[in-house]
């Protein structure tokens, strides 16, 4: 298949093209090189078209004024709030929230059927539901004789079971950013700490240093800050 298969070059000349002997003197590391090498020239990374500077110069921007605005918020909420409060639309409040509750549930066991990569963004925000249920009941049971079983209901179903939505939330983006920096060869390279596993962008960024796909800056590594 491989054998002396030849090709021709930009000013007409004959170029030989590796062949099936010269594939079989390489080292395994040398083959599996040339195979990320090829992968990469017919399926560039997806990210590198997206302007990732910018996004994440305004999620940053975003994030701070955001704090600033709700740091402000809580203290005004803290000094003017009436420490008792009668609700017009209790039912419909906590039913409404069950109900969101639900379809979180729901499309969670959805994308794990499905195997949907989704399904790490509902693990997320029912682990998140649930621990705003928790928080809620025990708080506004404070003071009454329903405190004892909102404090059971979040020690032994809410929080726990929050806490393996959340693990299991962080295995499947590390599994996800295992795979995706497979494609590059930075295996040994991810960080086991998900607060140190960098934005696929931001490896793309990394691996063009501004000058386009596949070049690197000298000192920094593909895989982020360490």
């Amino acid at each position: 298949m491989y054998s002396q298969v030849r090709g021709y070059g930009h000013a007409g000349t004959i170029v030989n093209v590796i062949n099936e002997e010269q594939l079989r003197a390489m080292s395994p590391s040398e083959r599996k090189e040339l195979a990320h090498a090829l992968a990469q020239l017919d399926y560039p990374h997806p990210l590198l078209e997206l302007n990732w500077h910018r996004g994440r110069k305004l999620g940053i921007l975003l994030s701070l004024v955001s704090c600033l605005v709700l740091v402000g918020w809580i203290v005004v909420l803290t000094l003017t709030l009436n420490r008792q409060y009668t609700a017009t639309h209790w039912r419909f409040a906590w039913v409404g929230f069950d109900v969101m509750l639900l379809i979180a549930f729901a499309l969670t066991g959805w994308g794990f059927w499905r195997g949907r990569q989704m399904v790490i963004g509902c693990l997320l925000v029912t682990g998140t539901l649930l621990c705003c249920d928790a928080w809620f009941d025990v708080i506004l049971d404070l003071g009454t004789r329903g405190i004892w079983q909102s404090l059971a209901s979040a020690a032994i179903i809410e929080l726990p079971l929050a806490y393996v939505m959340f693990r299991a939330a962080r295995h499947l983006i590390l599994l996800s950013a295992l795979v995706a920096m497979s494609a590059r060869n930075d295996i040994d390279k991810l960080p086991r700490s998900l607060w140190r596993v960098p934005l696929l962008g931001v490896v793309a960024e990394a691996a063009t240093g501004g000058t386009g796909r596949g070049a690197t800056r000298d000192g920094d590594s593909p895989a982020g800050p360490s």
